[in-house]
């Protein structure tokens, strides 16, 4: 008898310099949390590292990656580049990596192209944004006057946001959930085919900041700027999956 095919899900991944041992060096690597969240959803997950020397670029060969993949999970790091929106950094803008956001761009467009089912989170949410043609905001203390969101780099704050009722977001992690949060960076203009489906709840006369987004008509694309994987909440990763 033969042994089930588990689904093969991707995560993209940071490229740091990292020690372990007596060995310090440059490495690609995902959070633990995010391929645990995928293994106990039932799949195996697969690490995609971005290459500085891959021969055609770092987006070349993205075609024959996603056809190889039941599902993609883009996951948080670092500032997206602002010139791939057509803006000028901004005093406040963190490290940014042109290769990985190259490279993470090809795949998303490559899963967009032929319906993957697709987790966005976080730094994944904001250039899924940009791939399909939005803009960010730089810094969301300039628009909201607070560091609620991110009270020191790297830093999580728990926060409430509302999701539209009837929306995958709403039927994922229900109508008010309290979330992990740690960007100073959102969504501004929405991209191409994109529509909000969840908000921050701020106090009176502060903007709420899109917290949610979703494609109608695909398969599968849940886009969060919160960090469900530093929960645990499996819910997210059981959905992608399912939707394999």
């Amino acid at each position: 008898m033969g042994t089930r095919r588990l689904p093969l899900v991707g995560l993209t991944t940071y490229v740091e310099d990292v020690s372990w041992g007596v060995r310090a060096q440059r490495a690609a690597l995902t959070p633990e949390a995010y391929y645990e969240l995928v293994a106990a959803a039932g799949a195996q997950p697969i690490l995609l590292p971005s290459a500085v020397d891959l021969v055609g670029g770092p987006g070349a060969g993205a075609t024959s990656v996603i056809e190889a993949l039941d599902a993609l999970v883009v996951i948080g790091g670092l500032d997206v580049d602002p010139s791939l929106y057509g803006a000028a950094p901004d005093v406040e803008l963190g490290r940014t990596d042109t290769v990985r956001d190259r490279s993470e761009m090809a795949l998303l467009e490559a899963a967009l192209d032929i319906d993957l089912p697709l987790l966005a989170i976080c730094r994944g949410h904001q250039l899924l944004n940009v791939t399909l043609g939005g803009t960010l905001i730089q810094h969301v203390p300039d628009l909201v006057g607070h560091l609620g969101h991110q009270p020191s780099d790297g830093a999580y704050e728990q926060r409430e946001v509302h999701c539209e009722p009837g929306t995958l977001a709403e039927a994922v992690f229900g109508p008010n959930p309290h979330v992990q949060c740690s960007h100073h960076q959102a969504i501004d203009r929405l991209g191409e085919g994109l529509v909000s489906t969840a908000w921050s709840a701020e106090e009176s006369g502060t903007p709420a900041l899109i917290e949610a987004v979703e494609r109608p008509g695909s398969r599968f694309l849940l886009s969060v700027q919160w960090h469900p994987e530093k929960a645990g909440d499996q819910r997210p990763f059981d959905a992608l999956v399912a939707a394999c």
